[in-house]
């Protein structure tokens, strides 16, 4: 028996309210501006939001987002990947 190629929307059952949008409980808040290209938005009435997370511009205070799909951890900002220095120089010592 084939699988049928169902897309559930992620937002099922959310409504717009005079807060925003209520999705089972919590008020989502519209993606920011560094959640571009990333898989976890979802659009909702023309505004996109975050199926993830409820306050995406809290997640991105700090630092990277965790839940950001199209960003590669452990990578800095000219694209080199970051190298701890201590295991560095133990790997340059065991002569690898």
């Amino acid at each position: 028996m084939a699988k049928k190629n169902v897309k559930v929307h992620a937002l099922e059952g959310a409504e717009m309210t005079a807060e925003g949008l209520s999705y089972k409980g919590v008020i989502m808040e519209p993606v920011v501006e560094k959640c571009d290209g990333c898989e976890r938005t979802v659009e909702f009435d023309g505004q996109k939001y975050c199926h993830s997370y409820a306050q995406p511009a809290q997640k991105w205070a700090h630092s990277v987002c965790n839940f950001a799909t199209h960003v590669r951890a452990g990578v800095d900002k000219e694209g080199k990947v970051k190298v701890n220095p201590l295991k560095a120089s133990k790997r340059a010592a065991r002569g690898r």
